[in-house]
């Protein structure tokens, strides 16, 4: 499959501050993918770079295959969305979508057409002739998705389009933008710091931190194997529960708990020596009742703490003095002080050296 953007070697700088430090990446035509971290982490500014927003410091941006390093926003064939909605006030829908077209001397009965086939694709037809004020958070930043949607371009940039709308909006919208994928098959390249989203929207994505990419796959591989200690913290909600030992002989050994890592798939087995390692275990891959007495390791936890979250109920509990959650059936009846069997399965888990933190 043909790439639809490639970075090459990227750099940014802002005077000694290096924010992006040769980063690589290709993105396939057609492909969804999200560029996920926290704060500061440079997924904005990359996405900036490639929008030619801000003069990169060192390395070259190619979109469809043309060199746009340095070229003008206009020229690279992109439609962004931004956090703010950022619409006229005083036009109405119908003129926020139509400006830039007119600005860019389109035949007014082309212009037409794009803004009545936006309005359909995103289903605000009846507020085309309403004001920007007029309008709910969620129906502005339709607007503001249709306004990039009627440049008619090969890739679409969105800057954490959804963080500015309640919880039930921002899901609704999220399915919105999947359909929209679907239907359209146009390269997106999205921008969150919300996990939920990066995992539900993407084809790929890549976690970022301190400027660069830690880890590129798909939603699947990077929940099941993360690459190193920082993605499997990263991931997930609530994150893993970490628990620091020894391997001896292909167990893993901390203090009481012994755990045989019988099926557990490594990276490199060949590479695998008795060593310090972390082991990761998922909230969701620890089992209570009657499937803990059928896991290869079994162990009793005292509750700590109780959440109920309606479909299921997130219990914290302390495993040889480390933090440890995992989630029960919603009508799981338990409260603080209980004492509950829990069973796991080490091969689910994920092992990471101690020193460098990557996986094994």
């Amino acid at each position: 499959m043909a790439n639809s953007v490639e970075i090459r070697n990227l750099d940014l700088s802002f005077g000694s501050v290096e924010v992006l430090k040769d980063l690589n990446l290709d993105i396939a035509e057609g492909e969804f993918l999200v560029l996920l971290g926290s704060s500061g982490c440079g997924k904005s500014t990359l996405l900036n770079c490639i929008a030619g927003l801000l003069e990169v410091t060192d390395g070259q941006i190619f979109i469809k295959g043309k060199n746009v390093t340095w070229a003008e926003p206009s020229e690279r064939g992109i439609g962004m969305v931004f956090q703010s909605y950022a619409l006229y006030p005083q036009m109405t829908v119908k003129g926020n979508l139509s400006f830039g077209l007119k600005n860019a001397k389109v035949p007014k009965a082309e212009i037409e057409e794009r803004v009545a086939r936006a309005a359909e694709i995103l289903q605000i037809e009846p507020l085309l002739n309403r004001k920007p004020g007029a309008l709910s958070g969620g129906q502005r930043q339709r607007v503001a998705i249709g306004r990039a949607l009627v440049r008619d371009v090969n890739v679409f940039l969105f800057d954490e389009p959804l963080s500015n709308l309640d919880a039930k909006l921002r899901v609704d919208l999220r399915v919105e933008l999947k359909r929209l994928h679907n239907q359209l098959n146009n390269t997106m390249i999205y921008v969150t710091h919300d996990q939920v989203e990066a995992m539900t929207l993407a084809d790929r994505i890549a976690v970022m931190k301190s400027g660069k990419i830690m880890q590129l796959g798909s939603p699947d591989e990077i929940y099941n194997k993360p690459k190193n200690l920082y993605v499997a913290d990263f991931i997930g909600s609530p994150s893993m529960n970490f628990l620091e030992g020894q391997l001896e002989g292909g167990t893993f050994k901390k203090g009481g708990v012994v755990l045989p890592m019988t099926g557990y798939q490594y990276v490199n087995p060949l590479q695998v020596t008795d060593r310090p390692v972390t082991i990761g275990i998922r909230p969701e891959h620890v089992v209570t009742g009657e499937l803990a007495a059928k896991a290869p390791v079994q162990s009793e936890v005292t509750v700590d703490l109780v959440e109920p979250m309606g479909s299921d109920t997130l219990v914290w509990s302390t495993f040889e003095g480390n933090s440890f959650r995992f989630r029960m059936d919603g009508q799981a009846p338990v409260t603080n002080g209980d004492t509950i069997k829990i069973g796991i399965d080490p091969a689910k888990g994920s092992l990471f050296d101690t020193s460098s933190e990557d996986r094994l």
